[in-house]
């Protein structure tokens, strides 16, 4: 389930409404977090912008949230107008949450996304010194190789089936509800 409990928070899709959330948990990274997600360093300006785009580019975003905040996402990036047989996927881990098994846990998600989507090779890429996102990689049976100070991985999902499908499904159902209790609630709280 995607509301699954993990280590006090939840993991679920974040919605078009909460781009503000995916933001917030971009601007919150540290220098060198910012640096391993990117590949250089980025603005706040830049992390806005990026974060503006995420519904244009047809991204799905994963979120780790604690307390109604997010701490870790994982992107399934298309590559091209619509679903093809590649994809990228990116990730974004702040440091206090780190080594917690969080970018596993959203690893999984993504790769189930690309395998419902027919994505027959999901790329990744970070910088060579980003040992941690490597062995999440490497966890999930990732072609890795070196290119030009880079780390190139590939990660060939099975087929969808009707058990991957409907496990997704029934998730993006449990996740909306939550979204909009969230939401809910924060509309009561400015009320009060």
């Amino acid at each position: 389930m995607s509301e699954h409990q993990f280590s006090g928070g939840l993991i679920r899709k974040l919605w078009p409404t909460e781009i503000n959330k995916f933001r917030d948990h971009l601007l919150r990274l540290d220098n060198t977090s910012r640096r391993m997600r990117f590949a250089h360093a980025v603005s706040d300006k830049f992390v806005s912008d990026y974060a503006e785009r995420m519904n244009e580019q047809g991204s799905i975003v994963y979120a780790f949230i604690e307390d109604g905040e997010v701490r870790a996402v994982a992107e399934l990036k298309k590559l091209g107008d619509t679903w093809g047989q590649e994809a990228e996927a990116a990730f974004s881990v702040e440091t206090d949450y780190q080594d917690r098994g969080v970018g596993s846990e959203l690893m999984s998600r993504v790769i189930r996304a690309a395998r419902n989507r027919g994505v027959l090779h999901l790329y990744m890429s970070c910088l060579s010194q980003n040992q941690k996102m490597q062995r999440i990689a490497k966890k999930h049976e990732a072609d890795l190789h070196f290119e030009y100070g880079e780390v190139i991985g590939d990660i060939v999902p099975l087929d969808s089936n009707y058990f991957s499908i409907m496990s997704e499904v029934v998730e993006d159902r449990v996740g909306y509800l939550m979204c909009v209790l969230d939401v809910s609630r924060k509309r009561l709280q400015k009320a009060a």
